[in-house]
């Protein structure tokens, strides 16, 4: 893999690396991809596929309806109210500002 490569991940990451980190990533990026080339190569034919490699089961609690928080508990430390609900700033754009 390649720094323009490399370049081009990270800036879809947002990721912001000085050149010597490029070179890094790079080295690193390369060996995950040739790892990977090394597990293509196995026979996987019959293997069945699992989520992990040990048995595991869920080990959550039941759920189960319990008391809950009033608003005015639940928005006590809020930084911005309004009314009964969190205030948060506007992320969409109206129709008028693309225009």
């Amino acid at each position: 893999m390649d720094i323009e490569e490399v370049r081009k991940i990270t800036k879809l990451a947002r990721l912001d690396l000085s050149g010597p980190e490029l070179a890094d990533m790079a080295k690193q990026l390369s060996a995950i991809l040739e790892y990977i080339d090394q597990l293509k190569q196995l026979d996987t034919d019959g293997v069945e596929p699992l989520a992990h490699p040990l048995p595991i089961q869920n080990v959550f609690r039941t759920d189960e309806p319990g008391q809950s928080l009033s608003v005015d508990d639940a928005l006590r430390n809020a930084p911005n109210r309004m009314g009964d609900f969190f205030g948060v700033p506007a992320i969409l754009e109206s129709e008028e500002s693309n225009h």
